[in-house]
């Protein structure tokens, strides 16, 4: 198995494309994505937070489902830590410019370079600077008005070579981001939910840096793998 592939099972390195646009719902639509946008913007506007998130990956070809759950801290811009508490321990760390991912189990870290993964917005790379949303992407409203979400639609500015779909999912009442789900060129789908939710969190940079342990295989990603 490659080196990309392990990390869409692990995490899911998500890239997005174009799909079929939805036509808004009757209710709420004076909500539009200019407006949702601006609001949750406003909401994330401190300088991190962090919450508790339970995870789900299809994997489409063999229909089996894997389940994971932590939790995550995130520092305003572009630095993100995943601490996997189950199945088994794993560390998802990026500073911006490196990423890591250390399983202390397999007593491996694979490392590369963040930006090909979450660079502009790819993958969940804009829940580390909210302001992404905006600049890389168009935003579409897809929900028909009914649920207690806004359901959005993430389309890149820019084409993106593996192409897949992404929708975040936000609370009508505060504005939280509560759910995402994607989609890779496989067909695989993850979803990530996101609970108790704690922002304005003034959280240490030496969350974001990860030393490799003694007696620790070092493998390096590259993302054409």
């Amino acid at each position: 198995m490659t080196q990309k592939r392990v990390l869409v099972l692990v995490f899911g390195v998500f890239f997005i494309c174009l799909g079929t646009i939805f036509i808004h719902g009757v209710a709420d639509a004076a909500f539009d994505e200019k407006i949702i946008v601006d609001n949750i913007e406003k909401r994330y506007a401190g300088a991190g937070f962090s919450a508790q998130f339970s995870q789900t990956a299809t994997i489409s070809a063999i229909d089996v489902a894997d389940t994971a759950e932590g939790i995550i801290f995130v520092k305003r811009p572009g630095k993100m830590r995943w601490e996997y508490e189950k199945p088994q321990p794993q560390l998802i760390v990026t500073d911006g410019n490196t990423l890591w991912v250390y399983r202390p189990d397999e007593k491996q870290v694979m490392m590369g370079n963040a930006p090909d993964y979450f660079g502009e917005g790819k993958g969940i790379g804009f829940l580390s600077d909210i302001g992404m949303l905006k600049r890389n992407f168009v935003i579409l409203r897809v929900d028909d008005g009914k649920s207690d979400l806004f359901r959005l639609k993430l389309l890149p500015h820019k084409p993106i070579p593996d192409m897949a779909d992404i929708y975040i999912y936000v609370s009508k009442n505060d504005y939280y981001i509560v759910r995402i789900t994607t989609y890779n060129q496989y067909g695989d789908e993850t979803i990530i939910n996101l609970h108790n939710i704690r922002l304005d969190q003034k959280l240490d940079d030496g969350m974001f840096q990860f030393v490799v342990p003694d007696e620790t295989e070092v493998l390096q990603l590259t993302p054409n793998e």
